[in-house]
């Protein structure tokens, strides 16, 4: 798993940044949006992607962000609608106690194997476990087994969260890092402009204007790529608090049914 992430993160990252090179030169520094058809001159007026492509290196830097986002984002999107399952939760919940007063063991195993989601794979590992544990300690008291199965039913749920959360940081960090980049290029566009200022002689208004330009152009992308990010980590987060949950409900169930009858 780790190896799977790390080579998903090389990829994503490594592709983001020539995509946004690719974006940054071919279409933000194409001749046709400055003044004489070459990206050294002057943005044609009105002209946003030429004055975009004047903020200078950060902008690769915020685009490769944005790109990123987008990425992990679908990564999650996809893995938290697996993690629903193909069986909706009350379904799937009525069925399990109807199974479990039947004693059908292997049905249950059958239909956790059947929903494909989370709610499936924490319901069928604490029950395969306590029914390896359960026919080797036929001894065991009611006691006993209601506080073995709510162990595996807390461990198995304990197991499954990580999957439900991985790269979420990747996108909490993006969100919280892109704002102070666009600052930095605020910083170092101020620094650019006054020392334009601070030359012997007529200021260079062409040093001056870039300075300003690149100032306020990633400042306009980094703001914008960190509100991206807030939304979209906090409705991700949104979708795994609701899986899990659905995970708490079933597992409540099962206890509940395992504290009233005999197993």
């Amino acid at each position: 798993m780790k190896n799977y992430q790390s080579w998903f993160g090389a990829v994503i990252i490594t592709v983001a940044l020539v995509l946004a090179w690719l974006i940054y030169e071919k279409i933000l520094g194409a001749g046709s949006n400055f003044v004489g058809g070459v990206n050294s001159g002057e943005p044609v007026k009105g002209n946003y992607l030429g004055v975009m492509y004047k903020g200078g290196p950060l902008v690769v830097v915020l685009i490769a962000f944005q790109i990123i986002l987008l990425a992990y984002a679908a990564e999650r999107l996809l893995t938290l609608r697996r993690a629903y399952g193909r069986i909706k939760t009350q379904a799937f919940v009525m069925q399990v106690r109807n199974l479990l007063k039947q004693g059908k063991w292997d049905e249950i195993i059958a239909l956790c194997d059947s929903q494909r989601g989370s709610l499936g794979n924490v319901v069928k590992s604490a029950l395969s476990a306590f029914k390896t544990w359960s026919h080797s300690h036929p001894e065991a008291s009611q006691a006993e087994k209601i506080a073995w199965i709510e162990t595996e039913l807390e461990e198995a749920t304990q197991l499954e969260i990580p999957i439900l959360q991985k790269n979420m940081l990747v996108i909490s960090t993006l969100a919280q890092i892109s704002t102070l980049i666009g600052l930095l290029g605020t910083v170092t566009g101020m620094i650019i402009a006054f020392a334009s200022m601070a030359r012997v002689g007529a200021p260079d208004a062409v040093g001056l204007a870039n300075g300003i330009s690149q100032a306020l152009v990633t400042t306009a992308l980094g703001i914008p790529t960190a509100a991206l990010g807030i939304v979209l980590y906090n409705y991700l987060a949104n979708e795994i608090e609701q899986i899990i949950y659905s995970i708490d409900e079933v597992n409540f169930t099962i206890a509940q049914y395992f504290k009233l009858q005999k197993v």
